[in-house]
């Protein structure tokens, strides 16, 4: 099991991360919109503590369903097939934090709703940018076997039910990293992303997945 708290400096992040997630990608923001990117930059280095944890585990897949001892996920057809070739499983969860969040809310009741729907798109990049790093931490730990890693799968994508996001948490442990489930099984802290990854000297991590996905509407689809 690890849990790694990382500082805002980890995520190496700049102005332009921000402005392609709000939608920048070919026209540049104003020289407002700029400045007040890097005010919110500013002021999220000073409080905002990503964090991550995981734990690898063994696991049975037999056709759509994942199972660990006595917990069996029903994680669908297109994520058994990336993880066929797994000879070990990490379930995992990233998130940006709380202090995302109260932030938001402090610059929403004073009435700035640019400087929040900035840091709402930070908070994606952040998260992302957390994930990202868990991977690569993963990864170190793995090479000695000779491993590589799938790219990740979260409950409620790819046919894999949100319902079931309870199961990866009961795994998780004491490495949940705060974050918790409501009714709903929506994380909170909102900007969080959890899921599962597969581990083995055959498996292959895709630079481009939202092919293999059928979610026409989904928030991070690419094409």
């Amino acid at each position: 099991m690890t849990h790694k708290i990382l500082s805002f400096k980890d995520l190496s992040i700049f102005p332009e991360d921000v402005f392609r997630q709000m939608g920048y990608a070919e026209t540049p923001p104003s020289s407002q919109v700029m400045a007040m990117t890097k005010e919110v930059i500013r002021q999220a280095e000073m409080v905002v503590r990503p964090s991550f944890g995981f734990v690898t585990v063994d696991a049975q897949l037999q056709g759509h369903l994942l199972s660990v001892g006595d917990v069996a996920m029903h994680i669908g057809r297109i994520i058994a097939k990336q993880l066929a070739e797994s000879e070990a499983f990490t379930f995992f969860v990233a998130t940006a934090g709380k202090e995302i969040e109260s932030l938001q809310q402090k610059m929403l009741s004073q009435g700035d709703t640019v400087s929040a729907y900035i840091i709402d798109a930070l908070g994606s990049v952040v998260v992302e940018r957390c994930a990202d790093l868990m991977e690569g931490y993963l990864q170190e730990s793995i090479d000695k076997l000779g491993w590589k890693h799938t790219n990740r799968f979260s409950p409620g994508y790819c046919q894999w039910p949100v319902s079931e996001q309870p199961k990866v948490f009961g795994l998780l442990g004491n490495a949940t990293c705060g974050v918790t489930l409501n009714a709903q099984c929506m994380m909170k802290p909102v900007k969080s992303v959890s899921g599962v990854i597969g581990l083995g000297s055959k498996v292959r991590h895709m630079d481009y997945t939202c092919g293999i996905c059928g979610l026409r509407d989904c928030l991070y689809r690419k094409c």
